[in-house]
């Protein structure tokens, strides 16, 4: 899972110095694309329930799951999350992050930094003896005391030969409940952090979820295994 988080990675730092006014998502999707293939991987998300990319391109109010196209052109001051997933050997890896096209605004530059820095909250927390909802907490209450909102709609997950296993992995939760981490597992820690209200819709196309109030979202994710010695991520 190491070598599939490392490509994961190569791919998102890729496509991230790509990320430019006038670019569209397509033209990212295809440079990921090239990219995963020339790494030896393959794509984790085109195909799965039909989603038709190897990318998740959400711009501005977009949370997750927005498609790649050539209609989607960036512009000075959006911010666009850029989700990825590979299976490598039969093993998964996933990340996101969440790129300023330029220069954002302050308020939406705290945004993005508050949710990077509720990951790695979430990250530490996850450690042998700990349950899923001392994760969850761990970003809630970070995201939440500089004023955020955390998507309920939308978790985080176990990974492993599959993209999704058990468990799931709230962004928010109580200390002390849920499952039980143990050595071995790997957890993929995705915030969803909102700049208004956690309230989310879902477009016409079925797949891109946005904020129900139209305020930006911001999304980081890595995978990371539970292991003896502390929290190891693997898709750094």
């Amino acid at each position: 899972m190491r070598q599939s988080g490392r490509i994961v990675r190569q791919v998102l730092d890729h496509v991230r110095g790509l990320v430019a006014p006038g670019v569209n998502t397509m033209d990212l999707e295809r440079a990921a694309e090239k990219k995963i293939e020339e790494l030896g991987a393959k794509p984790a998300f085109k195909g799965y329930y039909d989603y038709p990319c190897v990318l998740c391109t959400s711009i501005n109010q977009e949370i997750v799951h927005g498609i790649p196209s050539e209609k989607r052109v960036l512009k000075a001051g959006d911010i666009v999350s850029i989700d990825c997933g590979v299976v490598l050997d039969g093993y998964y890896g996933d990340a996101a992050i969440t790129v300023p096209v330029v220069e954002v605004a302050p308020e939406v530059q705290k945004l993005l930094a508050v949710t990077e820095a509720s990951l790695y909250r979430g990250i530490e927390a996850a450690r042998m003896g700990n349950t899923v909802g001392d994760v969850g907490a761990a970003v809630q209450e970070l995201v939440e005391a500089n004023g955020f909102s955390v998507v309920r709609e939308f978790v985080g997950h176990g990974i492993g030969t599959k993209l999704h296993e058990e468990p799931q992995v709230p962004n928010f939760g109580t200390r002390g409940h849920g499952a039980r981490l143990r050595e071995g597992m790997v957890l993929a820690i995705e915030p969803m952090v909102n700049f208004g209200k956690p309230g989310t819709k879902l477009l016409s196309d079925k797949w891109t979820a946005v904020t129900e109030d139209g305020s930006y979202s911001a999304h980081f994710e890595h995978c990371v295994a539970v292991t003896k010695n502390g929290p190891l991520i693997l898709t750094e």
